[in-house]
């Protein structure tokens, strides 16, 4: 345990400025890191096999986590220095700076799945977050990111995962829109979530239609783009009523995850 009393202290560089998202989604993949914020995210990570490089912890919290593996530096700091470092009120206590894994192949993460959600441009790191926790929720084997979409791994999207982005298998598809001919190459049905009035409703989909599925989702208000949908094998719905016409992106995948995979119960 290392009592950091000076926010500039240069053992704390890979915690500068973390609300900075234009340095740090520039900075954290090029240098092989990524920051897990909380205590249950940072165990989360641990247990996923990700390998540590330092953690930083508000001094009164410690005891939480005196448990840890020895195999890393465990800086200790007031929350004002915490603040002071970071950019922000670390009000959960406690940060991590880990390695990252290697990024596996999108041939890698579909070869044992039934299930796969496919991201389109979703650059909100919110909901990338929020969708990676319902597709553990939900039975999604795997998530594809198209080229354009958020990292997975940024802080943001791994505290709104509650570290569910470590429990399912993701990887880039390239190239794009092309690269999905590598899921239907694979037997997957690639289906298009889309407000048009004349898509499929997901409840009516055939058993055929259904046995392996790839759903597609785009970003919040543009949607899927015309590529894609015309890449897709058949657009498909979620019925809505009172004239809303869309949902978001997160309710929306969560709703789809649960109808694809209820033939599970």
């Amino acid at each position: 345990m290392h009592l950091i009393t000076d926010p500039a202290d240069e053992r704390l560089g890979d915690y500068r400025a973390l609300t900075d998202l234009e340095l740090r989604t520039k900075w954290e993949p090029p240098n092989g890191l990524f920051i897990a914020e909380g205590e249950l995210v940072l165990r989360r990570a641990l247990r996923a096999g990700y390998r540590p490089r330092s953690y930083l912890i508000d001094e009164k919290r410690t005891d939480q986590i005196a448990d840890l593996p020895d195999d890393a530096p465990i800086y200790a700091a007031t929350p004002s220095v915490l603040e002071k470092a970071t950019g922000f009120h670390v009000h959960r206590g406690v940060l991590a700076s880990f390695h990252r894994a290697p990024l596996r192949t999108a041939e890698e993460v579909i070869a044992t799945a039934r299930r796969v959600a496919v991201l389109e441009d979703v650059n909100n790191h919110t909901n990338i977050g929020a969708v990676f926790r319902g597709a553990a929720a939900l039975g999604i084997d795997a998530v594809l990111l198209s080229p354009t979409s958020a990292d997975p791994l940024y802080r943001r999207s791994v505290r709104v995962s509650m570290g569910e982005v470590f429990a399912v298998p993701y990887a880039r598809l390239e190239p794009w829109p092309d690269g999905l001919d590598l899921l239907r190459r694979g037997g997957f049905t690639i289906l298009a979530l889309t407000p048009d009035a004349e898509a499929v409703p997901l409840q009516r989909l055939t058993e055929d239609q259904r046995r392996k599925t790839a759903l597609l989702l785009g970003a919040e208000g543009p949607g899927l783009s015309k590529n894609a949908l015309a890449a897709s094998d058949v657009p498909v719905k979620i019925p809505m009523r009172r004239n809303v016409d869309s949902l978001n992106i997160a309710a929306a995948a969560a709703v789809a995850f649960w109808e694809l995979g209820r033939d599970d119960e």
